[in-house]
């Protein structure tokens, strides 16, 4: 009968963690025949299909056709278009461009404040051909406005589409509208629709410079089928360097938002691969719920009051979908917790129910779990990394059997604390065994109260486990009951928690698998009454045999395919001043592609002022020394070199001889800059720039650009040694170059500069 129990507790887990993750989607299953004037899920397909065929990114011939077919489409529906043309310079990432954004506008009856559905339309540089990212965000957009408009209903709300250009290089889109268009003083709230892989839920992440209380309210009240959120993911958010578009309207001008995005299969982000077959079905059916849910209520709503003064704890719940409680309750929360633990100790210690020296002794297996479990989950990944070196190719730093790790690792997580806590299987009083659980829980959310207080839902499971401990002390209840009733009490703790072990090394990367080993054994400790066993040890076998199956599969599907590519990457960098060339790579281990100029005779390593900035910081791997090609090199004039009082004035233009994508300005030495313009567009409001060593400007040329002209003026006793690298995708087309193509296996590396043609230039100027 016990074993019987454990059964059942067992099932009543793996159902609930089922349940966690179907209620964060919705299912093909579920998408029934609709009307009209419902969201098609076909239609949706056939503009990503459509847009998704080939890389569109800013400046491709491509992305021209990408856009004429959007606006195509808008104007279907009988929208008025415009392509806002404007240069925009993003100071953060040092990034700027001359984006083409295309606005509509859907008047509304009695608006006050509009609503603005926002994604953007341009693909990563330069081979990804972006249906996910943002490919999927557009046809949302598109489907929902026509979904909307069938209903033939005037919204209170004017409803502002914007699909914004060059976000993939600095949100320089966001940029050009938010500081150049007069509408934007009239938006009251902005949904963006973004991705950051090929699958999942869309979670739901809010942008405010306040507080969160009437936004996440105001999103409830849409009444979302299916809402994925927590408020730890946007504590979580605005610590990492990932903005979107949403963030300049947030920063620069005071507009709430919501994102919803999805991460899964993150190994997609950016790739080739991120294709219209790829998309998950399930995934673009949770964005739609979003656009049509929020697009219903929010056109006919008051967006003048989203501001508030106070910020909201919220997570999904069971049944309920969302729970929700003041940030100012977190630390209550915990206090009184504490209150009712320490009289929970007092009434065991006074039955007889729980000992001190017990108490005591939980500590061991529990802080040896937590050593244990994190520390190998760590250092194994670390081993697997030495073990494939070839994952260190995949720069998002989620595996193709990423998924399957997850998993092994899970169930590695589990046979250690069942291996660790069968010492305990003597222990008579059993609930001496929940003690350690608890105060470490209590301890973490003293800490959330002060440090994180978007974390604040940890409390949900302490509550459970005090009333699982609560039981245990005042009820005599026999063993297979309690380990039943106390997994049920276990449901809401199980339900946020489950989700969380996932998304993490989803989001992050593999990286980060110790984090959830440590969810792990946290989880584990409070629920140690529903696992206890004193004889049988089945589980500690079976969760020991699975971890070795799916470290098995893992290890089966560590390679590459025709599905699952390989990321590669060969430069040509040629600097135009000592007549030197080299061939660079960003890949930690060769193959057929790479090994055609890296097969011998090359010196590992970077090459200095050679390696373009990117989003993760890489640096070559490797370097070989070539032929000269001498390929021609843009024209650089000096048009305004004067001098006046103590300020040097100097104007730049950059004209190519041949198509470029984009230009990398770098200084050798620390430089102040005042009234710095690029293109005759101010950067930093004409404040003055301070400028370290590096990178100050990489300009990616957009469909209408034919030159770049900066403009600035410096300290007159300040040294200008700047450098230009002129980069072009054209490495593999190239007349002066015969390399072999890729095989059907393999892809370009995303996230650098690659199949490209770097010239380095020395920008010579006048001594003074």
């Amino acid at each position: 009968m016990k074993r019987f129990s454990t059964i059942v507790s067992i099932l009543i887990i793996l159902g609930v963690i089922y349940w966690s993750f179907a209620d964060l989607k919705p299912s093909l299953s579920s998408n029934k025949k609709i009307a009209e004037t419902d969201f098609s899920i076909d239609n949706a397909l056939h503009h990503l299909k459509n847009i998704s065929k080939e890389a569109h990114y800013t400046g491709s011939k491509n992305h021209k056709k990408v856009q004429n077919y959007i606006v195509a489409e808008l104007q279907k529906m009988g929208f008025e278009t415009e392509i806002q043309t404007q240069t925009a310079f993003n100071k953060k990432w040092f990034a700027a461009s001359t984006a083409e954004n295309i606005i509509a506008k859907l008047k509304g009856s009695e608006s006050e404040k509009a609503l603005m559905l926002l994604t953007h339309y341009d693909s990563n540089p330069h081979s990804s051909v972006g249906a996910s990212d943002a490919g999927s965000g557009v046809v949302t957009i598109l489907e929902g406005m026509r979904a909307f408009l069938a209903k033939d209903e005037t919204p209170k709300n004017d409803i502002i589409i914007l699909f914004s250009d060059a976000e993939e290089i600095g949100l320089l889109g966001a940029q050009a509208f938010v500081a150049h268009h007069p509408w934007t003083k009239n938006i009251g709230l902005v949904l963006n629709f973004e991705a950051r892989g090929s699958g999942g839920p869309s979670y739901v992440l809010m942008e405010t410079n306040g507080k969160n209380s009437k936004l996440l309210t105001e999103f409830m009240a849409t009444k979302p089928n299916f809402p994925a959120a927590n408020s730890l993911m946007y504590a979580i958010y605005k610590k990492l360097p990932n903005d979107t578009d949403l963030t300049v309207f947030r920063e620069d001008a005071n507009i709430n938002g919501f994102n919803f995005a999805f991460i899964g299969d993150h190994f997609d982000y950016h790739t080739a691969q991120d294709s219209y077959e790829r998309l998950d079905r399930e995934t673009l059916l949770h964005q739609a719920d979003y656009v049509t849910t929020s697009l219903n209520y929010f056109s006919n709503s008051d967006l003048s009051q989203l501001h508030s003064d106070e910020d909201d704890v919220y997570v999904n719940f069971p049944f309920i979908k969302m729970i929700s409680y003041p940030f100012s309750w977190v630390l209550p929360m915990t206090i009184i917790c504490s209150i009712v633990f320490l009289i929970l100790l007092f009434f065991g210690f006074s039955l007889n129910k729980i000992t001190i020296k017990g108490a005591l002794k939980s500590f061991i297996p529990f802080l040896v779990s937590l050593i244990l479990c994190g520390g190998i989950s760590f250092g194994l990944w670390k081993l697997l990394l030495v073990i494939h070196p070839h994952y260190n190719d995949i720069l998002q730093g989620f595996t193709y059997n990423g998924y399957q790790y997850i998993a092994a690792f899970v169930f590695l997580n589990l046979w250690l604390l069942f291996t660790i806590y069968r010492k305990t299987s003597k222990e008579e009083k059993t609930t001496n065994l929940l003690i350690a659980p608890i105060f470490f829980w209590l301890v973490i959310n003293i800490l959330i109260g002060v440090f994180l207080k978007g974390a604040g839902f940890f409390i949900i499971p302490v509550i459970c486990a005090l009333l699982i401990l609560a039981i245990a002390i005042f009820l005599n209840l026999d063993v297979k009951s309690k380990r039943i009733l106390f997994t049920i009490l276990s449901i809401p703790t199980l339900y946020i928690f489950a989700p969380l072990v996932k998304m993490f090394p989803v989001g992050l990367g593999l990286k980060i698998l110790f984090v959830s080993a440590i969810f792990i054994v946290l989880v584990f400790g409070l629920m140690l009454l529903s696992f206890h066993q004193k004889k049988s040890f089945w589980t500690q076998k079976w969760t020991g045999i699975l971890a070795i199956v799916f470290f098995g599969i893992a290890t089966y599907n560590s390679g590459f395919s025709i599905e699952n590519k390989k990321p590669n990457s060969i430069v040509y960098i040629q600097n135009t001043e000592d007549k030197t060339a080299y061939f660079g790579t960003y890949n930690t281990t060769l193959d057929r592609y790479t090994e055609q100029v890296f097969k011998d005779d090359f010196t590992k390593g970077g090459i200095k002022n050679a390696e373009t900035k990117s989003k993760y910081n890489t640096r070559f791997k490797y370097h070989k020394k070539t032929d000269f090609k001498n390929i021609p090199s843009s024209g650089i004039s000096t048009e305004l070199d004067t001098i006046i009082g103590n300020k040097r004035f100097l104007e730049i233009i950059v004209s190519p001889e041949r198509k470029i994508n984009k230009l990398e300005f770098i200084t050798s030495n620390k430089l102040t800059l005042y009234q710095f313009k690029v293109n005759d567009v101010l950067v930093n409001s004409g404040k003055k720039h301070q400028l370290e060593k590096g990178t100050f400007l990489m300009y990616h040329f957009g469909n209408t650009d034919k030159e770049v002209t900066l403009s600035f003026t410096i300290n007159l006793d300040q040294k200008l040694d700047l450098i230009l690298n002129e980069i072009s995708y054209d490495l593999l087309t190239n007349k002066n170059f015969n390399l072999i193509p890729r095989t059907a296996a393999m892809m370009p590396m995303p996230f650098v500069t690659n199949d490209a043609i770097i010239i380095t230039t020395k920008l010579d100027f006048v001594k003074f």
